[in-house]
């Protein structure tokens, strides 16, 4: 198998609508780099407690989903629900954990997304994320157990330890660099990015390879 000449780690959290919307342009990245990239996914808990927003049928003048989240969703084709209220993701991060180990992290990674939004499913409720796990046809008591015992805890505040040497005020963040460098040497990215955006950050470290 080829080795990968560059790498792209996106920091993110299921609960942010701006990293649901740029899923769809990450992937395609991925999908066109092929061998030649490899993509991590990183944790980054935008609130550890749950959050109240605003109702879902109220037109406010300020609104930025009405202004700003369901338009670029519509170009991306995806059909979002305003969510009642914003959980914490931590268990949801222990679950895409828990799938990355058994091989199934991508399919896990967009179920979480679909749950939240398009679901309207409360992602930081166990017992939730135990239904969408069996949907999923992922073994539920080994998942509880590791929810339960903080197995994958370690890793996640690893993630957010290394996101601190970035500009994490707006997700997600995307950074891409030739694989031999560090994080530090990344282009980083942020917020709603555009796929031709992307792909001009790649192409010097392709020509270079």
């Amino acid at each position: 198998m080829a080795t990968a000449t560059i790498r792209i780690d996106v920091w993110s959290d299921y609960v942010c609508p701006v990293c649901y919307i740029q899923l769809p342009v990450i992937k395609q990245l991925a999908h066109e780099l092929g061998p030649r990239a490899s993509l991590v996914w990183h944790a980054f808990e935008l609130r550890p407690e749950p959050v109240l927003v605003p109702d879902p049928d109220a037109e406010e003048p300020g609104d930025d989903w009405s202004r700003e989240a369901f338009p670029m969703a519509s170009l991306r084709q995806i059909v979002p629900r305003r969510p009642v209220g914003q959980p914490p993701s931590r268990k949801a991060f222990e679950m895409a954990a828990f799938a990355r180990e058994r091989g199934c992290f991508d399919t896990v990674h967009e179920a979480l997304f679909r749950a939240y939004f398009e679901e309207g499913r409360d992602i930081g409720e166990e017992v939730v994320l135990l239904e969408l796990a069996q949907e999923l046809g992922l073994d539920t008591d080994a998942l509880k157990q590791a929810i339960d015992t903080g197995l994958y805890l370690e890793d996640l505040f690893a993630d957010r330890q290394l996101a601190e040497t970035l500009d994490t005020s707006v997700l997600p963040v995307i950074c891409i660099r030739p694989a031999s460098q560090l994080l530090d040497e990344a282009i980083c990215l942020r917020g709603s990015v555009e796929f031709e955006t992307l792909r001009r950050a790649v192409a010097p470290i392709l020509q270079a390879a």
